[in-house]
């Protein structure tokens, strides 16, 4: 049984629920092993505040490589037929040849860091003709002021955002940006089981 997607807690963990949520878009909730749960919060939320508060800034990217690397070595030993891949700097962009597009064709998930008023991490599930389906932890009910960028409240186990293309490649600070390359980074999830070969996917990616 898949779960609803679900939104982050506080203004803050935006990057172990947008973990948790790849995980619960691959996996039926009766797959996912605790242990998943217990490590995607314990190593997240690493950052301090400018008071010196705990997680008040977030995750870093170095706690999202390690927990990259963490779920590829937890899955061959417990059997789980989970893999991650973490990218980082001019290989995370969105298009014919990217890394991220080809995940998205063949039933992957990715978490990516880009910016919403400031860094963000967001799941992104799908992609077709240009526009990539996403889902958002931050919680909104208002539309936005960019047109082409729609809310999805039908779609509560996949997405809730429908964004062009276009918005994440830019290399400012505005909304949906992945903002400078030098600052990017995105993790790339797949379930082995239901994870598409090359060639059984209408493009090919070179």
């Amino acid at each position: 049984m898949k779960n609803p997607l679900h939104y982050q807690l506080s203004e803050y963990d935006c990057g172990p629920t947008a973990m948790l949520d790849a995980i619960s878009y691959l996996f039926d909730r009766e797959e996912i092993l605790p242990e998943i749960i217990r490590n995607v919060m314990l190593y997240c939320l690493d950052c301090y505040g400018s008071e010196g508060i705990p997680g008040k800034s977030g995750t870093s990217r170095a706690a999202m490589m390690f927990l990259s690397n963490w779920l590829n070595g937890f899955g061959e030993i417990r059997n789980l037929p989970v893999s991650s891949q973490y990218l980082s700097g001019k290989s995370v962009y969105l298009g014919s040849e990217s890394l991220i597009n080809d995940a998205l064709h063949r039933g992957g998930a990715v978490v990516v860091r880009l910016y919403l008023d400031e860094p963000h991490y967001v799941l992104l599930t799908g992609e077709h003709d240009g526009v990539v389906e996403m889902f958002d932890p931050y919680y909104r009910a208002e539309p936005f002021n960019e047109q082409d960028i729609l809310l999805v409240t039908d779609r509560e186990t996949s997405c809730n955002r429908l964004v062009p293309e276009q918005y994440f490649n830019q290399e400012g600070e505005t909304i949906y940006a992945l903002g400078p390359f030098e600052g990017r980074e995105a993790v790339i999830l797949f379930n082995g089981r239901t994870k598409l070969e090359p060639e059984k996917t209408i493009e090919y990616f070179i």
